[in-house]
């Protein structure tokens, strides 16, 4: 599947030439031409704010105000901070959401339910099945490229985890095949609750196989290992859209995001897209995200 995406985006990248054949020979006749330059973009989850959100100091209109001030790109709305949630929004929310976003300059990049396919209740799997197909409609409507979807937790008992793995692949697949209609990406986040390493979490996504599932790289939630910025590294390549906590773990000992090591192992793979920061730290989540959007910031810069 990598290389798949990777010859996708090759392709992508030479539509432009095949539409300018004057182009293609002077090209022949200055040398090579100029590389594509990376392109990445800054969004901020809604998960930063839940204290806020739970308690009614803000709601998403004040998070999107929030982004635009201190200069992101985008902003990833959360299903469960809708206001008509847990019932799905009405088209006047999702418009007026979509058209405050217009004003402050945002795109709404970013859409995430939560579910659990962990389970040996099939009846519980195709519900939640069902209300990705219908948040994938939504995240089309509202301009979404990529939905955020979860594993879920704790072998069933009775169930070997390669069992539980089967019934991953089998929704994923329903999934991606739903995302396809919509034009959404769906994306596994690796949320360090039942895929805990690279390699399990590439066994799923190359099983799945699908240009429509995707990967939403958490750099927290690499917790098994002494170095979770080589675990990353390994996830890199998949990645549709990453995510910067700021802090990692290292065999479960939680210590400060490098955020130099972030910006590097990013550029180095090219990755054009969205890098999405997430606090979940006591105190200020606004101060939070912005020094570390302008850590981040400097050091990509900074080359």
């Amino acid at each position: 599947m990598k290389n798949n995406r990777r010859d996708a985006l090759r392709k992508i990248a030479l539509a432009p030439a095949l539409f300018t054949a004057p182009a293609i020979l002077s090209a022949a006749t200055k040398g090579p031409a100029e590389p594509i330059a990376q392109r990445v973009q800054y969004s901020v989850n809604a998960y930063s704010f839940n204290d806020e959100f739970q308690s009614g100091e803000m709601d998403l209109f004040d998070m999107m105000e929030f982004a635009s001030d201190i200069g992101l790109n985008a902003v990833d709305l959360t299903a469960y901070y809708f206001s008509s949630y847990p019932s799905l929004p009405k088209k006047s929310e999702i418009f007026a959401l979509k058209k405050r976003a217009l004003q402050l300059g945002l795109n709404i990049s970013w859409t995430g339910v939560r579910n659990n396919f962990v389970t040996a209740d099939v009846e519980a799997r195709k519900a939640d099945r069902e209300m990705i197909k219908e948040w994938l409609a939504i995240s089309s409507t509202i301009g979404s490229s990529i939905l955020r979807i979860f594993t879920g937790r704790d072998i069933p008992d009775g169930y070997t985890k390669e069992q539980v793995k089967a019934w991953l692949v089998e929704e994923y697949k329903l999934c991606a095949q739903y995302g396809a209609e919509t034009g959404v990406i769906t994306a596994l986040q690796n949320h360090n609750e039942f895929l805990f390493t690279a390699d399990e979490v590439i066994d799923i996504l190359e099983q799945v196989d699908s240009e429509w599932f995707g990967l939403i790289l958490d750099i927290s939630g690499l917790r098994t290992t002494d170095d979770p910025y080589a675990e990353a590294e390994k996830l890199a390549p998949y990645a549709n859209y990453w995510f910067i906590k700021e802090h990692v773990y290292h065999n479960q000992e939680k210590k400060r995001t490098d955020m130099a090591k972030m910006a590097a192992m990013i550029k180095r793979h090219g990755f054009r897209g969205y890098v999405s920061f997430e606090s979940l730290s006591d105190g200020d989540p606004k101060a939070v995200i912005k020094e570390m959007l302008d850590e981040f910031k400097g050091a990509f810069n900074r080359g």
